[in-house]
């Protein structure tokens, strides 16, 4: 009798930290905690530095990482655009403690108003709408 393999699909998630938080400004963070999640858990976790200062070196070292979900506070426009083209799903304008922030992730809790930074409630309620800002579109998690 064969036996069934079980595949399971691991998913890298990269949130940039500071003193325990979501980093507030993506483009300066200097550290990403790298979680690999399956099966609604954390599989692997590991927290690496991101000295990178220029846009193409910082969308070149997210790449490296091999992070797919990018959960991170504030981000300019042209990062976010350049990891996006990058194959990088960024989930923009949250914050909180690292680790509620990437367990509301797991859970599909992300969208709670308490993972909003302050004044972007309303202009992410428009995104997850599909009327964002123009092409920016909005893929939730």
């Amino acid at each position: 009798m064969a036996q069934e393999l079980k595949v399971t699909k691991v998913m890298r998630v990269g949130i940039p930290s500071w003193q325990g938080r979501v980093s507030p400004v993506f483009d300066v963070a200097g550290t990403v905690l790298l979680a690999d999640v399956r099966d609604g858990r954390v599989a692997f976790r590991a927290e690496s530095p991101l000295t990178e200062a220029g846009l193409a070196e910082r969308v070149r070292r997210v790449v490296e990482l091999e992070i797919e979900v990018l959960i991170c506070g504030a981000i300019s426009r042209p990062l976010e655009a350049a990891l996006t083209c990058s194959g990088v799903q960024v989930v923009g304008h949250t914050c909180g403690a690292v680790e509620e922030v990437l367990q509301a992730f797991i859970d599909g809790r992300l969208d709670q108003e308490v993972f909003w930074m302050p004044g972007c409630g309303r202009w992410r309620m428009r995104r997850r709408r599909g009327c964002g800002p123009p092409g920016v579109p909005y893929a939730p998690p």
